[in-house]
């Protein structure tokens, strides 16, 4: 609004006040229907069904979700939904989300989530799909999960990856720098470490309370914001629909929350590429499939440089492209700017890495490394031999300049970078 409103917009702030105050809020919070297809300990996998008179066609996408983060954070609300937004444009989609995480799960670790969880998701999408491959795509934690699956278990039928918002050097992350060399101070014994062992994890209080703590800067001037957007419907009902997500966490496992601190957080295992997992290290340069990276320009929990650290380390993937799109953590996956940026780009990069033959059912086959040792890279010439799609070819006769580039967004991506693993 104006410092002084103009008529029309004191009767459209006194319209959104009026509808907020007899019907509850101004957001579609509608779901968008879904089908259970699978389960398990922590587990379920759930397919969005097509819309009137959408069929689906394609490889399907299956969305990854953080740990302690509700699935709405692909499906927000109307409007302002990555699910509505794949499912309407005819692509299979999927989700995989954990369900409520309570004491009896305290014993589980990541082990659980990179060999089984994500794994078994993967496999039954694809056999729901057809025998299709899967477009993997993990926003935050469910990003840094979808890594190690996808470095560890080359059996999968992985068309391609995507990962939005995953800070993989955390030295970068100001939230967290600062105060890492008081953690590791503690050697294991501090006060975190003693109550999420005294909890069983970390309860939803506390997940929520951290989560607001991150943005304390928005949560602040959100009465500010508020009374200088009444007569702005979308804003309002976007504001509605965050504080709901807000709403909805999840405990953490108490140690896979224990792994992730001393390992993740204070550690920093994975800035150097690997990490431990269960009686292996996971080396993400043995990921071979096209990587997809997205860095949020105002993220205070994975800001730029803690996400792009990723793009190095990624040596043996076929393709690597890096992505600067508009808004902070939830904001660049799900947010206002997201519909003609992140979702434009993740639609281009399906369709890119679509139509190909789907990857070998052998036995799983996984990396058996010796502690803390790097796993073996493939020879720099393996890319080279490999048989690139026909959209991948015609890509490669653009100039640089244009590479990581698209004038048609609304969004400039000029931060972006294309990088061909040759």
């Amino acid at each position: 609004m104006d410092l002084i409103p103009t008529p029309e917009q004191v009767v459209a702030a006194a319209g959104n006040v009026a509808h907020s105050v007899l019907y509850g809020g101004l957001a579609d919070l509608r779901p968008m229907p879904r089908t259970l297809i699978d389960d398990g300990e922590l587990r379920e996998v759930y397919h969005y069904r097509p819309v009137k008179d959408v069929e689906e066609t394609g490889d399907p996408v299956l969305l990854v979700t953080p740990l302690a983060a509700p699935a709405l954070c692909f499906d927000l609300r109307r409007g302002c939904s990555l699910v509505e937004h794949l499912v309407q444009g005819g692509r299979p989609t999927y989700l995989v989300e954990y369900g409520q995480v309570s004491f009896k799960n305290r014993s589980l670790g990541v082990e659980h989530w990179v060999d089984e969880v994500i794994p078994e998701a993967v496999r039954t999408v694809s056999e729901h799909a057809g025998g299709r491959p899967v477009h993997l795509v993990g926003w935050s934690l469910g990003g840094i999960f979808a890594l190690l699956v996808a470095a560890d278990r080359h059996d999968l039928p992985l068309a391609s990856l995507t990962v939005v918002g995953s800070p993989v050097d955390v030295r970068k992350v100001p939230l967290v720098a600062p105060v890492r060399p008081l953690l590791n101070l503690t050697q294991g014994r501090g006060a975190v470490t003693r109550i999420y062992r005294a909890l069983g994890g970390v309860p939803t209080p506390l997940v929520n309370w951290a989560f607001t703590a991150a943005s304390a800067q928005k949560v602040v001037t959100k009465p500010l914001a508020v009374l200088t957007h009444l007569d702005d419907t979308d804003y309002l009902a976007q504001l509605e629909a965050v504080d709901r997500f807000r709403a909805n966490m999840i405990a953490y496992p108490g140690r896979t929350f224990g792994q992730l601190y001393h390992r993740f957080v204070k550690g920093n295992a994975l800035a150097e590429g690997r990490m431990d997992v269960g009686d292996r290290t996971i080396d993400l340069a043995a990921i071979e499939v096209p990587v997809l990276v997205f860095a949020g320009n105002t993220d205070g929990i994975a800001p730029l440089p803690a996400v792009r650290a990723v793009v190095p380390l990624l040596t043996g993937s076929e393709q690597v492209q890096f992505e600067v799109v508009p808004g902070g953590h939830l904001g660049m996956l799900t947010g206002r700017a997201a519909r003609g940026t992140t979702w434009t780009t993740l639609d281009e990069w399906v369709d890119q890495w679509s139509g190909r033959a789907p990857a070998t059912t052998e036995a799983p086959v996984r990396k058996t490394a010796a502690k803390k040792a790097p796993a073996k890279k493939a020879p720099a010439t393996k890319a080279a031999t490999r048989k690139a799609p026909a959209k991948k070819a015609a890509a490669k006769k653009a100039s640089a300049s244009t590479i990581g580039s698209n004038p048609s967004r609304r969004y400039g991506s000029a931060g972006s970078r294309s990088l061909g693993r040759r």
